[in-house]
């Protein structure tokens, strides 16, 4: 009974040694805890804020207010006006070549000349022919005008008359006959020299003189393409072509035209031609522009972008399209506010022009957008405006630039209510 108590009593003993070591731990913890919230408290007031982040260099572009022409934009081949295969129309042999290769040529200007010796022997023949033919016939159309006198006083048979009348016609006719073939030969002579049928630029020269000419031969002597004016064919897709037709009723559409490399000069003309019917395996409509090409700027075979202008969109809002982005709600643009703040502002983006976009909703004139720099920023940052081209400081990238030419193709930019 002792030693139970005993070993009670130092069950015990160890216990509260235990709660009393717990006690001891939760008033360091809690003395621990109050003197860091008491420290931090203090250190708080000295604590540095925040500092402000670097305004980011951006450029930007200016909305403006103008008209905006509507149009459609496709990739054209140049046509010559008219082609002409010169061939030889008899046999010879060449004798002079009166021009030289890529020459201009004018209508009626002498090309080549075929030895013209068995020609002109040959006219001199049925000129001789003609000669003893007629007369032939003038001794015996006298014949017939004696027997006529004879029969009437009866010397002579009618048998005999007949015959000598039906001789004197016989000969007449052999002298129309000698004058068609003086008018043959004539025509084969006049084959000696061939001319230019239209005015234009000659090609390469396929046959030199010496050469032995074959009439109607498959291969042309020379080609001469007509190039002042001159033909850009280009398709846009039939979808436009109900517009074409609304448009074109109203007056010639202007059509414009720009060679690869030479964007800096426009050539104009005008629509001359629809196809009559579609394309049923590419679903595009063939037109025509016909230009003036007095600079010859121009050449057969030659692509170029085609700009066909339909109608103008007038007091349209525009904007850089440099400035237009596109995010997962749709297109937007960063407008720099009064305190140098970009705000990003959801737009209606219409048709394109040159470097510039119709923006049917969204901004007015006058506001600025980011044109640069757009990747650097987000809404609410500051920004600094800064000169296109000017050099970023050192450590910053410059983001990359869009390219504000637009590309063209057979289906122009165009979106909402900007369509024609």
């Amino acid at each position: 009974m002792k030693n139970q108590n005993k070993r009670n009593k130092t069950l015990f003993a160890r216990n509260r040694r235990t709660v009393d070591t717990v006690k001891i731990l939760f008033k360091g913890i809690l003395l621990t805890g109050m003197g860091t919230i008491f420290l931090a408290g203090c250190s708080g007031k000295k604590a540095e804020q925040p500092k402000m982040m670097p305004a980011v260099p951006v450029t930007v572009g200016v909305v403006g207010q103008k008209t905006v022409p509507v149009q459609l934009r496709a990739i054209g081949n140049v046509e010559a006006f008219s082609t002409v295969g010169i061939k030889a129309q008899i046999n010879g042999t060449l004798a002079k070549v009166h021009f030289t290769e890529g020459q201009d040529v004018k209508k009626g200007s002498l090309l080549f000349t075929i030895d013209p010796r068995p020609f002109e022997a040959a006219l001199k023949q049925s000129e001789a022919a003609l000669a003893r033919d007629r007369a032939q016939f003038e001794n015996a159309k006298k014949d017939s005008s004696r027997y006529a006198d004879l029969v009437r006083k009866g010397y002579v048979s009618q048998e005999q008359y007949e015959q000598f009348r039906t001789n004197a016609e016989a000969l007449e006719s052999v002298v129309q006959a000698d004058m068609a073939q003086i008018e043959s030969a004539k025509i084969q002579l006049g084959y000696c020299s061939i001319h230019a049928p239209i005015s234009g630029r000659a090609g390469s020269l396929l046959l030199h003189e010496g050469n032995l000419v074959k009439a109607n031969a498959d291969t042309p002597m020379v080609v001469i393409n007509q190039i002042q004016p001159i033909y850009i064919s280009f398709s846009v897709p039939e979808q436009y072509l109900p517009d074409i037709k609304k448009y074109s009723a109203a007056g010639k559409l202007k059509v414009e035209a720009v060679v690869p490399g030479d964007e800096t000069h426009q050539v104009q003309g005008e629509l001359s031609f629809v196809d009559n019917t579609v394309d049923i395996a590419t679903g595009t409509i063939k037109l025509k522009g016909v230009f003036a090409n007095t600079d010859k700027r121009l050449w057969p075979g030659q692509f170029t972008n085609v700009f066909i202008t339909l109608t103008s969109l007038r007091d349209a809002v525009v904007a850089p399209t440099q400035a237009l982005q596109t995010g997962q709600e749709g297109q937007y643009v960063f407008v720099v506010k009064q305190d140098n703040t970009v705000e990003q502002r959801k737009v209606a983006a219409g048709i394109s022009f040159a470097d510039e976009t119709v923006v049917e909703k969204g901004l007015a004139p006058g506001e600025q957008v980011v044109t640069d720099g757009q990747m650097r920023i987000m809404p609410g940052a500051k920004v600094e405006i800064r000169k296109p081209g000017r050099q970023e400081p050192a450590g910053q990238a410059a983001a990359p630039q869009k390219d504000s030419v637009p590309s063209p193709g057979a289906v122009p930019a165009q979106k909402g209510s900007g369509k024609p």
